[in-house]
This record gives structure tokens, sequence and C-alpha cells, in this order.
């Protein structure tokens, strides 16, 4: 592993049933990058992503983050992920939900961040509304400040801008940002060209379960989000 790696996929493959879903895959993501991870639905971003946040296990080959196996349980400490799932308790409140995951990561003070998160995402007046009772959007924010709030070295995040609403949005790029500007890594999957370009410094794409494109985010690429697709991608 190149001593710049905090992500390392080495020859991975993985298989639902006889179908392979990921193809010997490798590649490394640099400390302080942004990855966009790009491919069409099917592709095996998904995949992907759920092994490298030690959620699924691969087949055949290995990944790791910061050195260490991503199942591990100081690995995870490390990470944070943003799914398709929402991640948080429907039936504990806003403040509850980010307190209880605070302990369970060792914060020094879990009710002091709680209510700091609450606050940048907007969410301290409802702080403890149940969560249940909240619109798609103010979910999806809380399961942003779910993601951030352990400060994580690496942030995992699949389809992140899908289901937001533009408050949200806002709040989740401003973060994003603040993140690669803190020098944290991230590997981000989406459908959302034109965002997730603005902010990646490297793209790959996954075409079948195959890399077929890894390499620097270009201008040529942010002024034309499809090029990428027309040159590597599916006929």
């Amino acid at each position: 592993m190149p001593a710049s790696s905090v992500v390392t996929i080495e020859g991975v493959w993985k298989y639902y049933g006889d179908y392979p879903a990921l193809r010997d895959i490798s590649f490394n993501v640099d400390g302080g990058a942004c990855l966009a991870l790009l491919g069409r639905n099917g592709a095996g971003k998904t995949t992907l992503l759920r092994i490298l946040g030690g959620l699924s296990k691969a087949a055949r080959g290995r990944v790791s983050i910061l050195g260490k196996d991503t199942r591990a349980g100081t690995t995870r400490q490390r990470i944070g992920i943003l799914g398709h799932g929402i991640g948080v308790y429907e039936e504990l409140s806003a403040f509850e939900n980010l307190k209880m995951f605070g302990e369970l990561y060792g914060l020094d003070d879990p009710r002091r961040t709680a209510t700091e998160w609450l606050e940048r995402t907007g969410l301290d007046r409802v702080r403890d509304g149940l969560v249940r009772e909240f619109s798609r959007g103010m979910r999806q924010r809380l399961a942003v400040a779910r993601c951030f709030l352990h400060q994580p070295a690496v942030l995992l995040l699949d389809e992140p801008f899908t289901a937001l609403d533009d408050r949200a949005i806002a709040v989740l790029q401003s973060l994003l940002k603040s993140a690669l500007a803190e020098g944290r890594t991230i590997v981000m999957s989406t459908h959302q060209l034109r965002e997730a370009l603005e902010l990646a410094t490297d793209v790959a794409l996954i075409n079948r379960g195959k890399l077929a494109y890894r390499g620097p985010r270009t201008w040529e690429m942010l002024e034309d989000p499809g090029w990428l697709y027309r040159h590597y991608g599916e006929a």
C-alpha cells in the first residue's frame, strides 16, 4: 500500500449466487481525496461501498482502510457511512438518536456533540421531536448528522444527494467541502454527476462489475458529465 493511500482495494470479487457483481476490482484512494464512484444502476457501486464499510465481505481479494481490515471495530469507528437506509431510530427523538450514536462512538461529551450537530443541520428546533414524525428531508439531515458527528477520517457515501430536499443538499455540500478542507477522505457513489464532479478530485467508473476507468477528475468531465460514460461506459 502506498504511504499516502487511505483506502486500498486489491483484486476484489463479489458473487450473488453465480453472478459476479464485482470482478477483480483494484484501486487506491489517497488521503484527502474525494473519489466519485460512478456507474449505472446494477454496476456494483453499492456492493463495493458495503464491502468498504465492513457491511459485506468480498468473495476474493482484500480491502483496507487506514491500513487495517474494514471489519475491525477500531476501523469502523473511523468511518462515517451514509447509505440508502436512513440509519436512525424512528421511536427516538433527534437528540436521543445523536446522543446514543455519540455514546456508541465513545465521544467525550455525547450530549454537547448531539446539540452541536442538530444546530449544524438545522434540526435544533425539533430536537425533542420523534423521528417518525419527521419529513423525509428532516430524516435525511439527521442521517447526515449521524454520519459526521464522530469526525470520521473516511466518509463512505452511497447516493448521498438522492431524495434530499434543497436545504439538506446545501447542508451536505457544505459539510463535504469542510471535510475535504480538513484533509478527510471521501468515497461517494452517485447518479448526480454535476454535484459529485464539482467536489471530486478523482473518478472511478464501474461498468458491469469491472473497473472501466480510474483517474483524476478533469475539467472535461466537469464541463460535460456524460463524457466519461460515452468513452468508458456501456455502449
